[in-house]
């Protein structure tokens, strides 16, 4: 009962305390703004490009990111956006500070000033990588990369390397072009698009599906791959890549250049952080390193990737 007098006095004597002349203060009580803990904006953020779950995409890269936040004393972030085209967008809003993302985005967000410092070495496929070309094995409509004219072709993301940019570039060797499919789709919702494309293949809703080679290890647990057929694997093009934003501080992006290629397989402690995300090791890289990818993207007649 005191305590109830107590408030009801306070307001009373606040109530009080406002002149007749004072002008009125309005509140709504129904807009909300998002307050950051103290540090939270100083540390940097690190994006992983929706190519898989959320999920899938923290777990990969948890271990990484512990261990540069260890060796750099730099604090990181991690977020998730969750299509292709946000990732870019974020990036170029300054949103994002370090990318891990494929060749075709990073091409991309370089031309309004992000710069590639580091690439992967994958398990398969070394420093390059390729797109794989799916089918279901009891198709019997499809035996050859010819058969595919006509039909419904689901795809990762207009902006995926491996799971839409790499096959359709083996798709124009064969002289098959966009506009030879009877339909061509693209996974939907906030990542795990790979996964999808595998998934909606094994169901029999589309005929052809595009992954990135090593998709089907993803899924392995979760489907029978003894249904479904790898049709056709694109030539390799570079692999993927790690860039720092416009304006990005080079002497903290250095710093985390160098945790990165310190990592060595042939130490345990390191192979428990590159093994879980994909890689065997991680070498310096160039922008001109991407020049077949941009090359690639002339003979596809494409412009600006995800935007």
């Amino acid at each position: 009962m005191f305590l109830v007098r107590a408030v009801v006095f306070l307001f009373l004597a606040a109530l009080s305390g406002c002149g007749e002349n004072e002008p009125v203060v309005t509140v709504d009580m129904f807009r909300v703004e998002t307050v950051s803990p103290p540090g939270h904006d100083k540390a940097v953020t690190y994006a992983y490009l929706p190519q898989y779950s959320h999920s899938v995409s923290f777990e990969r890269h948890r271990r990484l990111l512990e261990y540069l936040r260890h060796k750099t004393g730099v604090p990181f972030r991690q977020v998730f956006p969750d299509t292709f085209a946000e990732h870019i967008r974020m990036v170029e809003r300054g949103e994002i500070d370090i990318s891990f993302t494929n060749p075709f985005v990073y091409t991309t967000m370089a031309r309004f000033g992000s710069e590639a410092f580091a690439r992967i070495v994958e398990p398969e496929g070394g420093a390059d990588f390729s797109g794989q070309i799916i089918v279901r094995v009891d198709n019997p409509a499809i035996r050859s990369i010819e058969d595919c004219r006509g039909k419904r072709l689901i795809a990762v993301d207009p902006a995926s390397a491996g799971g839409y940019l790499y096959p359709l570039g083996h798709f124009y060797e064969h002289g098959i072009r966009r506009e030879d499919f009877r339909e061509i789709a693209f996974a939907s919702g906030a990542g795990g698009k790979q996964e999808s494309v595998v998934l909606a293949v094994y169901a029999g809703a589309y005929d052809v599906g595009t992954i990135r080679k090593g998709t089907l290890s993803v899924v392995r647990d979760k489907i029978d791959l003894d249904q479904i057929r790898v049709l056709a694997e694109s030539r390799p093009y570079p692999g993927w890549v790690y860039s720092a934003r416009r304006g990005f501080d080079p002497s903290v992006k250095d710093k985390i250049a160098k945790a990165l290629f310190d990592l060595d397989m042939r130490r345990a402690e390191d192979a428990a952080i590159l093994k879980p995300a994909g890689m065997v090791g991680i070498i310096s890289a160039r922008d001109e390193d991407y020049q077949s990818v941009r090359d690639l993207e002339k003979a596809l007649g494409l412009g600006e990737i995800g935007r």
